[in-house]
This record gives C-alpha cells, structure tokens and sequence, in this order.
C-alpha cells in the first residue's frame, strides 16, 4: 500500500451540550492540526499516489469553511457535539466528494483509502479513516 500525508490546522471556537464535557459546555477556541492521508494499491502512470498540490488546496478549501469561525453558529452543524472525533468523520466526507468530483485529478480516483487526523495538543488526537471506492 502507498501513501501520502498532506497537513493544514485551523482554529475553531465552539462549545458542547452535555454533562460528559463538564466545563468544555462553556464556548472554548481549540486549534487543531489536521492529516489527511491518502492510499491506493499501486502507483499512478506518473508515480504519484495523488498529486500533493491539488491534496493540499482541497484541504485548505475544506477547512476554510471552518477556519476562525463559532462551529456553534454554522447551520450545517447545528445540534451536533462538534468533537474531534465528529470534525475528523465531517472532513473525510468532503474531502471523499471532493475526489469523487475529480478535483484531485482524475488518478485520485483509484485512491481506495484515506485517513483523516485531527491533533488537539502533542498528548491528544482523533481520526477517521475508510475505504473509498477507487480501484486497485
């Protein structure tokens, strides 16, 4: 299996409801380092196992619509506890649609696995990974 990792951050305030999050009910910032992590099979015909550029401007186009902002306030999100682990799953699904709809080029279509890590500090993380219906 080949791989590559391409990397951004964002910084986000949000706040959560429930008695499991004790004082992170109240509005808090966090800043997160964010992994994206591509696999197939085999190669492209350029060696590639997606190009790193057009990786890197999906992310930073998918982390946009939450960068700096009250996750609190984005409809798209409302009545969800907006952890890791939730922000991890909702970036690997656009970052899937976004190589569904070829802006990775069109060898990123035979990717067939990705990983999406969010790190909140150097003690504490999250991720989501799966499949992605590229072939082999």
């Amino acid at each position: 299996m080949y791989g590559i990792r391409v990397r951004d951050h964002i910084m986000i305030a949000h706040s959560f409801q429930g008695e499991v999050f004790g004082p992170a009910q109240r509005l808090h910032g966090a800043t997160y380092v964010v992994d994206v992590e591509f696999r197939r099979e085999t190669l492209d015909e350029a060696n590639l196992v997606v190009d790193i550029g057009l990786a890197s401007q999906a992310l930073r186009q998918v982390l946009d619509a939450f960068d700096y902002r009250n996750l609190d306030e984005l409809p798209e999100l409302t009545g969800q506890n907006t952890t890791t682990e939730f922000l991890a799953r909702h970036i690997f699904d656009a970052m899937a649609q976004r190589i569904a709809s070829g802006e990775l080029g069109a060898t990123a279509l035979a990717l067939n696995g990705m990983r999406v890590e969010l790190a909140e500090s150097h003690r504490a993380w999250a991720f989501f990974e799966g499949s992605l219906p590229g072939a082999t």
